[in-house]
């Protein structure tokens, strides 16, 4: 087993014996304080618990104990979950000595199944913009210069390193999706309600979901079955069974009969090295036994400044109180997004919801019929650092692919599809209906069975 061992694999290692937990959890934690310099993907490593937890997975598999695909594997977790008696910063200033009196019910589901939480990941200020100023910016593994995403930077630019087996991220308006773009790397945003939000920071409770990024569909899916399904303490979190994900996977025979939606409208307008590689994908998709459909996808632009809308008044109500009590310790990204929540009056807000519900009716109307919709993730391969702010003005270009499916509450799963010329790599999405994770990850995983574009890896000599 090396840093770059899929979870699974790590995880077949582990309950056979021939991989020893505490001996994988030294050789990360090694390989984090060597690169986490270079790279700032860690806030904190938690060195000594997570220790302690490999110590206690040894014991158990040696005594035939096994818990599952989790057991015994060095994962990291954003730093928003809180975690009994450790810091949960929210990578703030603000909240930076917040420690939790229980753990957020995944970080408690994960160390249930016997997972090993190596440390914390970095993200952007509150999951929203960007990084706050007085903290050092994650950077992309593959090139310096170029965004490694956000609000998760710190889960996708570790995937991308090796520096866990897996990661945990969130999603209110890309933050899952761009990172794992941007880091040629596996993420899934699931059905808004699939997994609990008790216990994790939130920036728009309606818009709000967590989910796994790991190297692979394969790795997503055993993660995902460790922590999704029905919290009594969420009240919002779904009571619909949780389904075998990993049982799910057939390989490359997972394509077969699925139909997915092409619409070119939403794909032609994108970068030409993008187009191409989302075009060479559908074409795979066909040759492992899909179905392409064409359909017409509900005008995503359009429907951006009422999810801004929801996003921003939802982020100013969790942060108000403590935001005019301590404005100069926010960062400009963050501050700006409380002020303008804090500015909307009661018709816009509405009148937000009112579109909300409308676009979740014209895609579920869109969906009937298809299996899933290949969409880009941005417009663009890559952005560069010092263009960020330019880019972000944008607001409506930024998120035209990702924030309406937060609006919709739909699950989506992004993953590599090629390397562009200047050595940053292209992902894409397929987004299916409520509650379609399962086939979502059979289908990203059938197109791993037949590329090696997840296997591809930075340059880090």
């Amino acid at each position: 087993m090396d840093h770059y061992s899929s979870l699974t694999a790590v995880s077949a290692a582990v309950k056979s014996g021939q991989a020893d937990p505490v001996a994988l959890t030294e050789m990360l934690i090694g390989r984090i304080e060597t690169l986490n310099p270079k790279l700032n993907s860690y806030l904190r490593i938690t060195a000594d618990t997570a220790l302690a937890q490999a110590e206690k997975a040894k014991r158990e598999i040696a005594a035939g104990q096994w818990r599952g695909p989790m057991h015994g594997v060095p994962i990291g977790i954003k730093d928003l979950f809180h975690t009994a008696g450790e810091p949960s910063t929210f990578a703030t200033l603000v909240y930076k000595d917040f420690t939790a009196n229980e753990d957020a019910t995944i970080v408690a589901r994960l160390k249930q199944a016997g997972a090993i939480i190596v440390g914390r990941l970095h993200l952007h200020e509150g999951a929203y913009g960007e990084h706050h100023p007085e903290l050092p910016k994650a950077l992309n593994p593959w090139n310096n210069d170029y965004w490694p995403g956000g609000s998760s930077s710190g889960s996708g630019a570790a995937m991308a390193a090796g520096l866990a087996y897996g990661s945990l991220g969130t999603d209110t308006g890309g933050s899952i999706r761009f990172p794992s773009s941007a880091n040629g790397v596996t993420g899934l945003k699931v059905t808004w309600g699939r997994t609990s939000r008790k216990g994790a920071f939130p920036l728009s409770d309606s818009l709000d979901t967590i989910g796994p990024m790991c190297r692979s569909a394969e790795d997503c899916a055993a993660m995902l079955g460790a922590f999704a399904g029905f919290d009594p303490g969420d009240p919002t979190c779904l009571r619909e069974p949780v389904p075998d994900y990993l049982g799910a996977l057939n390989g490359i025979s997972g394509m077969r009969g699925k139909r997915i939606g092409v619409d070119r409208s939403i794909i032609d307008p994108v970068e030409p090295e993008m187009k191409a590689a989302i075009y060479e994908a559908i074409e795979i998709f066909k040759d492992l036994g899909a179905e392409i459909v064409p359909v017409t996808v509900p005008n995503l632009k359009a429907v951006i400044p009422a999810h801004s809308v929801v996003l921003e008044t939802e982020a100013a109500r969790f942060h108000k109180e403590t935001y005019e009590a301590n404005k100069d310790r926010f960062g400009p990204a963050l501050a700006g997004c409380i002020e303008r929540g804090l500015a909307h009056d009661g018709l816009t807000v509405a009148g937000a919801y009112i579109e909300q519900d409308r676009y979740k009716g014209l895609m579920r109307q869109m969906f009937e019929g298809i299996d899933a919709l290949a969409s880009p993730v941005t417009s663009m391969i890559g952005f560069r650092y010092d263009e960020m702010e330019e880019t972000l003005a944008n607001i409506e270009a930024f998120l035209e692919y990702t924030g309406p499916f937060n609006f919709t509450g739909s699950p989506s799963i992004t993953f590599p599809i090629g390397l562009a010329k200047f050595n940053v790599p292209i992902g894409m999405q397929l987004v299916g209906p409520h509650l379609s994770e399962a086939p979502l990850l059979a289908m990203a995983h059938a197109f791993q069975q037949a590329t090696e574009w997840h296997l591809m890896r930075p340059d880090l000599s």
